[in-house]
C-alpha cells in the first residue's frame, strides 16, 4: 500500500475510532465513516473488507494508545506505587472525553459483549484491558503484592471503569477528579510487603 493509501487507511480508522466512540460501533455505518473522511464509501473496501475489520484495526489502535499511556506511566517514575497512580490520573488528561462518552475500551466492550451479532472474538474484546490488567499486576508484584495482584489489579479496572462511568452519567467532573484522588488513596492504603 502506498503512502496515500496508508494515509487512507489512517483516517479511516481515527474517523471510525471517533465514530464509534461517540455514537458506538452499532450506531455508526460506512457512510457515517465515508462522511467525516471525504473518503468515498466504495474505496473502503481497497483497506477494508467488513466494518469488523475496521473494528478490529481501531481495537488495535486503541490497544497502540494505552501501551503509549503505560510506557510513559513507566518511563515517570521506578516506583510502581507512584506510576498505578499516574495511571489512574490517565482519565482527568482526556477529562472532556470521558464526561461525554466514557471510557473508549469500557464503553465499546460493554456494546460489543451484547451483540452477539459481530464477528469480533472475544479475546479482541478483552485484549485492551488484558494489557493494563497485566501491567497493573506487575506493578502490584513490584510492591510486593504478589500473593493479591491478580486481585487488586481486577480491582483497580474496575473502581476506574466504574468511576468513568458514573462521571459520564452524570456528567460530572468534580467527581471524576474525587474518585480519582479516592483512587489514589486506596493505593496508599495497601500494605507494603
Amino acid at each position: 500500500m502506498g503512502t496515500k493509501g496508508s494515509a487512507n487507511r489512517q483516517r479511516i480508522v481515527q474517523a471510525a475510532d471517533r465514530l464509534f466512540y461517540a455514537r458506538g460501533y452499532n450506531q455508526t455505518s460506512f457512510s457515517d465513516i465515508s462522511d467525516e473522511t471525504g473518503i468515498p464509501r466504495g474505496n473502503f473496501y481497497y483497506y477494508f473488507k467488513t466494518k469488523d475489520d475496521i473494528l478490529d484495526a481501531v481495537v488495535s489502535s486503541r490497544l497502540e494508545f494505552f501501551k503509549q499511556i503505560l510506557a510513559e506511566c513507566d518511563q515517570a517514575s521506578d516506583d510502581p506505587r507512584v506510576r498505578l497512580k499516574l495511571f489512574i490520573e490517565a482519565p482527568l488528561g482526556q477529562e472532556e472525553q470521558v464526561i461525554k462518552y466514557g471510557c473508549p475500551i469500557g464503553t465499546l466492550g460493554s456494546e460489543l459483549v451484547k451483540d452477539q451479532d459481530h464477528e469480533i472474538a472475544k479475546e479482541k474484546l478483552t485484549v485492551v484491558f488484558d494489557l493494563i490488567k497485566d501491567w497493573m499486576i506487575e506493578q502490584f508484584n513490584g510492591m510486593g503484592l504478589t500473593n493479591k495482584a491478580e486481585d487488586y489489579a481486577i480491582d483497580l479496572l474496575a473502581k476506574m471503569q466504574g468511576f468513568t462511568i458514573i462521571a459520564s452519567v452524570y456528567s460530572d467532573v468534580k467527581y471524576l477528579r474525587r474518585a480519582t484522588r479516592d483512587t489514589k488513596d486506596w493505593i496508599d492504603q495497601l500494605p507494603v510487603n
